[in-house]
């Protein structure tokens, strides 16, 4: 599908995500930043948008908005144009986007355009996008284009495109002159220029090795030497490696295990691995150690100053694996060491800066991205939740979720995130048992659900004998799972014992509890909640399971707006609410029950099957009560944090 002058533009991401906010509010008013792949995918193919932060929104801080991309985005992605989000007609709008991303592209890379660029204009009115055309850097007759929105985008982008990771740590020891600590600023900014230009001499090498192999997959690696590349020319003109013609292109190291943004976790993130190595005895004829000696001229301190680098880079399966180090992974490390110079040199004196990456694979941002936190501040100081929130809101994240928190990095092949108490006898707990589930059975109704992952907690396991008394305890930790998987708390899934001392230490109960048998309901787990994570929880009464279909309207908002697992607790039995299947017409409902009762195996089949977890209606088709009449309910409704 071409448009009449040949030129089409693609779009990965939802319409939506361009647009951002509203288009009609005030603050989705502005420029953004289109992504795409011109080295990799077709030069009109947009990937995602940026959001423009610095500077009038109309009007950016072009060398500060180069300083933030530069950072954020991975190398093998570039800013292909820019859409403008404003009043005024749609041919003067992407005229002004185009201008803007010449701009923006001269403070990236200080260099002319060499592809088709892009300049898009939203239409106000009916809140479309409508997308012009380029050549030039000075456009006068902008061409609109054809725009097809790709219904597979993660297909599109990664069927045959892969990352490579590199990391590197290593310290960098300075000389500060007591007396004239003016210079010091100088000093370091030569030493960290000094070290990045190792990684284009003579004596570096760099080791490729295929992801972790779990499967059986043969083990891929090859070392590159400096001496075989020229850094000054282009990548294609690359001389041919002294290996075979199959290891010379990316798709040699590959996994099978492909990476997709739809599917990709901390845990299942897949890279070739890049390696820098520093072989300075090579071709070295002298057969014995040397040792220079520098005395210094005067009074002087050391600062050792620790770097930790660690940069990916996006690239398609048979680009060659040399133009990939000398393209892509070389430039990066360069960009990020110098990205790391700058935030240091300001504290080096007063403060130890501890600054460190970490890539970052949002919720609708279809390629991972990359933020350098400073440690210090941790996770809950209030200039790290600034930086978040900048970063939320340059890619038009929710302001009320902890997407991009440390915890939330991707962390390429590890085995695990959560705690011991996750995984009994060297086996991770079930996580997500109703997905795949058979229908409700409700006719015409809306079906809203927790938003989330969380896990299994039910009796016997962890090897506690709990049978018959501890199915609230399993249902908050099942609830505490939800918030540890969602990553607002870092804190273990506690045990029974330790939901009993807590208890304890509030008051609500009496040393004695600790270590019975005792049932607690929902009241007790909203003050556990609190005391453990600081999570409030609102609490509704109903004085009979009969009542409870007359609370499905204000489930059904929970689950939309919150999106937490729900306790119901009456009579002597607990469970957890997944959500409900509500039709306001016909008052028919049914409730997604997750049972804490089961005391078999964690076997998927055998829970979805027995009904462990499963749709259940107040009263079934042979008129059997779910919910007892003559039990009074309380239902518990955690709320979501509102933070970042």
């Amino acid at each position: 599908m071409e448009g009449e002058n040949g030129r089409c533009v693609r779009v990965l991401c939802p319409k939506k995500t361009l647009l951002g906010f509203s288009s009609s509010s005030k603050e989705s008013l502005g420029i953004r930043w289109l992504i795409g792949s011109p080295l990799f995918l077709p030069p009109l193919t947009v990937v995602s948008a940026f959001r423009c932060l610095h500077g009038d929104p109309f009007s950016p801080d072009f060398s500060r908005e180069a300083d933030d991309i530069r950072t954020l985005l991975l190398r093998g992605f570039d800013i292909i144009g820019a859409l403008f989000i404003g009043h005024g007609t749609l041919e003067e709008n992407a005229i002004k986007a185009v201008e803007a991303f010449c701009r923006l592209r001269k403070s990236l890379h200080n260099d002319e355009v060499s592809f088709d660029m892009i300049g898009a204009a939203a239409d106000l009115t009916i809140g479309d996008i409508c997308f012009f055309v380029s050549g030039s850097a000075k456009p006068i007759n902008m061409e609109a284009s054809t725009v097809i929105y790709e219904d597979n985008p993660d297909n599109y982008l990664w069927e045959k495109g892969c990352l490579l990771r590199c990391e590197l740590a290593f310290k960098l020891p300075t000389y500060v002159p007591v007396n004239k600590t003016s210079d010091v600023e100088e000093t370091f900014s030569s030493l960290v220029d000094a070290a990045a230009a190792k990684f284009k001499g003579p004596y570096v090498a760099y080791l490729v090795e295929g992801p972790n192999i779990s499967s059986g997959e043969a083990s891929h690696s090859i070392v590159l030497h400096g001496e075989e590349f020229d850094f000054n020319k282009h990548p294609s003109h690359q001389k041919p490696l002294n290996t075979s013609a199959e290891a010379q292109s990316c798709s040699y190291f590959c996994s099978k295990n492909k990476f997709k943004s739809t599917s990709a976790t901390r845990e299942t993130a897949d890279a070739i691995r890049v390696t820098v190595l520093l072989n300075k005895s090579r071709n070295n004829n002298s057969g014995a150690p040397i040792a220079e000696y520098l005395p210094a001229s005067e009074l002087a301190r050391l600062v050792v100053v620790s770097f930790k680098l660690d940069v990916l880079c996006y690239a398609s399966e048979d680009f060659p694996v040399a133009a990939a180090i000398s393209e892509l992974v070389v430039p990066a490390l360069v960009d990020q060491l110098e990205t790391m110079k700058k935030a240091i040199i300001p504290e080096l004196l007063s403060q130890h800066p501890q600054v460190c990456p970490y890539h970052f694979l949002p919720p609708g941002i279809l390629h991972p991205i990359t933020a350098i936190y400073e440690l210090r501040y941790g996770e809950t100081e209030v200039k790290q939740g600034e930086i978040r929130k900048s970063l939320h809101s340059r890619l038009g994240l929710p302001m009320d979720r902890p997407l991009l928190r440390i915890a939330n990095a991707l962390s390429f092949g590890s085995k695990g995130i959560m705690g011991s108490n996750s995984i009994p006898n060297g086996c991770p707990l079930l996580k997500d048992v109703h997905t795949g589930i058979p229908n409700s059975g409700v006719s015409g109704g809306i079906t809203s659900l927790v938003d989330g992952s969380y896990e299994y907690y039910h009796y016997l396991l962890n090897g506690m004998d709990d049978n018959g008394w501890g199915c609230a305890y399993r249902s908050l930790q099942t609830i505490i799972s939800w918030y540890r998987l969602q990553q607002y708390t870092s804190i273990e899934v506690p045990s029974h014992r330790e939901i009993q001392l807590s208890l304890v230490e509030i008051g609500d109960k009496e040393p004695s509890f600790v270590g019975s048998r005792e049932w607690i309901g929902a009241i007790e787990l909203s003050f556990v909640l609190d005391k453990l994570l600081g999570v409030s929880c609102k609490i509704i009464n109903v004085r009979s399971g009969e009542e409870l279909p007359e609370k499905c309207r204000e489930l059904a908002m929970h689950f939309e707006t919150q999106g937490t697992p729900v306790m119901i607790g009456g009579g002597v039995l607990a469970y957890t609410l997944l959500g409900v299947d509500y039709n306001e017409v016909s008052g028919d409902c049914a409730f997604l029950i997750l049972d804490p009762h089961y005391t078999g195996n964690d076997d998927l089949k055998k829970i979805v099957n027995g009904g462990w977890c499963g749709w259940k209606k107040a009263v079934d088709s042979k008129g059997r009560s779910f919910f007892l009449k003559d039990k009074f309910y309380n239902l518990l409704l955690p709320q979501r944090p509102n933070m970042v």
